[in-house]
C-alpha cells in the first residue's frame, strides 16, 4: 500500500465512522471506484482500532462515571449521566441485538451485502428516514432519560447497521430522534452504544488476524500511520459532529446521503460488467 492510498482510506474511516453517511459504504466504494485492490484484514484492524481509540479518549470520562455507577460507586461530575445511574446496563441491553446479529450474519455482511445498488439503496432509505426522525422528533429528551425501551430500539436499529450504506451513527440517531431525544443527545448516546460494538468487532479481527499469521511484511508501518490518522480524524469528527448537532440540523447529511446514494446506484449501473 502507498502511504497515499493509506492516508485517504485513514482519513475516510475516521469521518464517515461518526457522522451519518456510512464508512462501510465509503470503504467499501473507494477502492471500487479508485481501483485499488482491497486493503487486507490487518489494515482494517488498524482503520478500526483507530476510531476505537477516538471514541475510547473522547468520552473517557463518560465510560469511567458510567461503569463506576452501574457497579454502584460514585464518580464523575456529568449531571446527566449521574440521574441515570442504570446506564451501563441499558448500553449492554441495548448491545445485544447487535453481538446476535452480528454473529449471524457476519459472512453476508462481508461479501453478498457489499453490492453497490444496495448501498446505494441503503444511503437513500436511511437518508430519508433520518430527515423524517429530525423533523418529526421533538427534541425533548437527554442522556438522563434513556429508559429500557429506549437502549433497545436504538439496539435493534444498531443492528441494521450491519447492512453497509445504513450508517451506525445514522440508524441509532435516527432511532433516537424518533423516540425524542435531542439531536446531540442522541448522537452521544449512539456513540456511547457504538463502543462495545466496535471492541468487540476489533477483538474478533485481532483474532482472525491472529490465526492468519499476524500483521504481514511490509504492513506494520501502513497499520501504525492507519491508527493514528483514523484516531486523529475520528476524534476532530467526534467533537465537531456534537457541537454542530447542538445549533443546527441534520439536513445537510439528509441531502448528502440522497445524492451520494443516487450516484452510487448510478455507477453501479454504467459501470458494470456488460453495461
Amino acid at each position: 500500500m502507498s502511504l497515499l492510498h493509506v492516508i485517504i482510506l485513514a482519513l475516510i474511516q475516521g469521518i464517515t465512522e461518526f457522522l451519518p453517511i456510512s464508512s462501510s459504504a465509503h470503504l467499501a466504494l473507494a477502492p471500487w471506484l479508485l481501483g485499488w485492490p482491497d486493503q487486507g484484514l490487518a489494515f482494517d484492524i488498524a482503520l478500526h482500532l483507530g476510531t476505537l481509540l477516538a471514541v475510547l479518549i473522547y468520552f473517557f470520562r463518560d465510560w469511567v462515571q458510567i461503569l463506576s455507577q452501574g457497579l454502584g460507586f460514585r464518580a464523575g461530575h456529568d449531571p446527566e449521566l449521574r440521574r441515570n445511574r442504570a446506564l451501563l446496563w441499558l448500553l449492554a441491553a441495548g448491545s445485544l441485538p447487535i453481538g446476535v446479529f452480528g454473529l449471524l450474519l457476519k459472512e453476508h455482511a462481508e461479501t453478498t451485502l457489499r453490492n453497490p445498488m444496495l448501498i446505494g439503496f441503503m444511503l437513500i432509505a436511511v437518508g430519508i428516514l433520518l430527515g423524517v426522525a429530525d423533523r418529526a422528533g421533538r427534541h425533548q429528551k437527554s442522556i438522563e432519560h434513556v429508559s429500557f425501551l429506549d437502549a433497545v430500539i436504538i439496539g435493534l436499529a444498531q443492528a441494521l447497521a450491519i447492512v453497509p450504506g445504513t450508517s451506525r451513527s445514522g440508524i441509532t440517531i435516527t432511532a433516537g430522534l424518533f423516540r425524542n431525544f435531542e439531536r446531540a443527545s442522541a448522537a452521544r448516546f449512539s456513540f456511547l452504544l457504538s463502543t462495545p460494538a466496535i471492541l468487540a468487532a476489533a477483538g474478533k479481527a485481532f483474532w482472525d488476524l491472529h490465526k492468519t499469521g499476524g500483521i504481514p511484511p511490509g504492513m506494520h508501518l501502513p497499520f501504525v500511520i492507519g491508527i493514528i490518522c483514523s484516531g486523529a480524524t475520528g476524534l476532530a469528527t467526534i467533537a465537531f459532529f456534537l457541537d454542530f448537532l447542538r445549533h443546527r440540523s441534520l439536513k445537510f447529511f439528509v441531502y448528502y446521503r440522497i445524492i451520494f446514494g443516487i450516484i452510487v446506484i448510478a455507477l453501479a449501473v454504467f459501470l458494470r460488467p456488460g453495461g
